[in-house]
């Protein structure tokens, strides 16, 4: 499945739109993820233990949008915006939505 922030894929046409799909993860963190991270907030640097964490949920969330993509007969998703929260003290929330379509 092609998935795309671009209106469109190059070299295809949009035969048909089958609506907007959303694809959500909520990753919660724990206490020594967050004391490493707040040594590396003092010090400087990047936290690998966030970093981890967000790349797990950007993943999650991406393969949850291709799925439900897939279950409304799509072959692709045009548009994809990516956007990311943090849900009370230490949930850190990504979604993906995009436009689910046939392209050939």
């Amino acid at each position: 499945m092609i998935v795309t922030t671009t209106p469109s894929v190059e070299g295809y046409q949009i035969a048909e739109y089958k609506g907007i799909v959303v694809g959500e993860a909520i990753m919660g963190a724990n206490v020594v993820r967050d004391v490493f991270a707040s040594i590396t907030d003092i010090v400087g640097g990047r936290s690998g233990a966030y970093e981890s964490k967000l790349q797990d949920a950007r993943e999650t969330a991406l393969a949850e949008l291709e799925d439900r993509a897939r279950a409304k007969g799509a072959n692709a998703v045009v548009g994809v915006d990516l956007d990311y929260e943090v849900v009370g003290q230490s949930m850190l929330m990504v979604s993906a939505s995009g436009t689910a379509v046939v392209i050939g």
